[in-house]
Formats: structure tokens, sequence, C-alpha cells
């Protein structure tokens, strides 16, 4: 049986000064680009925090070469897999997705914002790293798409991004779903109690549908507070849900759909580029990436050391654990 989450203690923040972005790459594919584009973005709406790229061992030297001539810290990680098989994923690939709990490992920084690589930043969003410790921040998600049709939520055409539409049958159902965010984009607070807590309650994790989503909204269900849309725009928000989106006003745009909408990998002929405001959307994409002002000129930035942090005994949802630093 899961145990109560004491998330109030477990995400005290560091009492180090220190912010960064950070993003996660894995394997040797095109993912490198959007990691990219992503550090040009930033500069672009004049962040002054760097990014962190936490690599697996199997992204090649060229790739982490380019990113440190864009003015990315590298942080080398090892892999993370969950018990079982990945069977039960949407995608395969999935299952490298749990290597991202090792960013809460980096607790020289106090707090950090993650961006997953097909995000591109609009708007200076430097702001969030402003928001009240000891809580999990992420903007909600969308049931609509199919993806999710193995949900109740999909089943009765329930979503929260608009739960006015179509109310949660709570006399047939019970009480509706807890709020489910999308990981994309979020901001936590690294620390090694919460770090080898995650790794504890994920021995005994079910695996799900949207791998290490699916944990972390387990994992921070009690601590979990909404930020608006305009902190991570899906593009199947401008199908499901055009009366929630503000373009003028989005700060972060994540490429969605299904792989397709990847703007370095997009043709032009593909059937979601038919829509006007999706072509624009991919083009400021590409007019960041191909910006040669927005590159880094002044060398790379290394990371500092990891420091570590005393042995302490919490709880998590999935159960207890005592963790040694």
């Amino acid at each position: 049986m899961a145990a109560t989450n004491n998330a109030g203690s477990i995400l005290k923040a560091n009492s180090l000064p220190r912010r960064a972005y950070v993003t996660f790459l894995a394997g040797d594919g095109d993912y490198w680009k959007g990691v990219v584009g992503l550090a040009k973005g930033l500069r672009k709406v004049q962040s002054v925090y760097p990014l962190v790229v936490a690599v697996l061992p199997d992204v090649p030297v060229h790739h982490r070469n380019k990113l440190l001539s864009q003015g990315c810290i590298i942080r080398e990680i090892e892999p993370v897999y969950p018990p079982g098989n990945s069977d039960g994923f949407a995608m395969p690939h999935y299952v490298v997705n749990y290597s991202k709990l090792r960013m809460w490992k980096f607790v020289e920084y106090s707090k950090m914002i993650y961006l997953d690589g097909d995000t591109q930043v609009f708007g200076n969003i430097d702001h969030l790293f402003d928001l009240p410790d000891g809580s999990f921040y992420a903007v909600l998600d969308c049931f609509c798409e199919k993806s999710w049709s193995h949900s109740l939520q999909y089943k009765v055409g329930y979503c929260q991004q608009s739960p006015k539409n179509v109310k949660w049958p709570e006399e047939e159902l019970g009480p509706k779903p807890p709020p489910y965010f999308n990981a994309g984009v979020c901001v936590f607070e690294p620390n090694l109690s919460t770090y080898n807590l995650l790794l504890e309650n994920l021995k005994v994790a079910p695996v799900t549908r949207f791998a290490e989503q699916d944990f972390l909204n387990v994992f921070f269900r009690d601590v979990y507070k909404p930020i608006p849309n305009i902190y991570n725009l899906t593009l199947l928000m401008l199908w499901r849900h055009p009366e929630n989106v503000e373009l003028e006003k989005v700060k972060v745009v994540h490429y969605t759909c299904a792989g397709e909408a990847k703007p370095w990998r997009v043709t032009g002929k593909e059937e979601i580029m038919e829509r006007e405001d999706v072509k624009m959307l991919v083009d400021k994409w590409w007019d960041i990436y191909n910006d040669e002002e927005l590159d880094y000129s002044r060398g790379p930035r290394m990371s500092a050391t990891v420091k570590r942090s005393p042995s302490v005994a919490i709880k998590g949802r999935y159960g207890t654990a005592s963790t040694a630093a």
C-alpha cells in the first residue's frame, strides 16, 4: 500500500542561491538540435541563468561539443531504468526518460527549471525561479488525445483543461482524478534526500503508459501546483482547446504531436503544417536556430562539483526510505 508522501519536508531547498535551466539528452539522434535551439532561445530572451544538459553516456562527443560551443554545461549521468520491461509504455523509448530523476542530484543548484529538448522559449521565464519553495510547479496536461484512450478521463470525455465542457461523473465513478501535469516544463528543487527517495520509490512503482511523467505525478501529487498554459503550450492545445490559447502571450512552446512536429524534422508536407499557427511556430523556432547573432561566443562553462547532504529518513508515496547521501 502506498504511504503518504511527506513532500513538504523532502522538497526543502538547499541554502545555495544558484539557479539553472536543465534539459535531458540521450542517444546519437537529432535531439541535440532541439537543445541547441533551446540554448539560443534562452539567450534571445536574455535569461541570466545557464542551461545544464544532463546527457547519458551514449551521447556522442561531437554532439556534446556542439552543446558546449553554445555555452551549455554538460553533466553526464548514468541511466535509470524501472523494474520490469517497457511493454507498457506508450512509446518504447520512454524507458530512458526515468534517467531524468538524476537531476534531483544536481544540488549545487538551489532551484532548476526543466525544459524538454523539444521546447522553445519565446519569453523570459526567469521569474519562475522566484516561485515559493516547497512545491512542484508545472502546467496541467490535456486528456483529449488518443494516447489517453486507456484512461477513464478519455472514455468519459473529461479534460481538466476544460472541465466545464464535460463534467466528471462523480456519482458513477467517484471523485474526479487529481490534477495531472505535463512534465515537459517544471520547476523543482534538487535535493539528495528527494533524489534517493525517488529511486527507492521507483523500485516498487508500476510500469505505466507515460513512464516518468506518471511517476512524477504520483510522487509530487501532494505538493504539485499548476502554472498557466503559457509556460508549456503543447501543440495539441491548438486543436483541442483553442479557447485556452493566447499565442501572443505564450512564453514556452512544446513541439509535441507524435514526433512529426519537431521543427528540425519537418519538411512542410506534414498534415500538421497545413495549420498557419503551427507553421508560424515552426518558423519562429528556425528563426532562432539560424540566428548566428545568438551563438555563444565566450567559450563553454563547466559544471561545478556536486555537494552532498546528510542522511535523512523520509516517506514517499510508495514507501519509506532511509537515505544516505
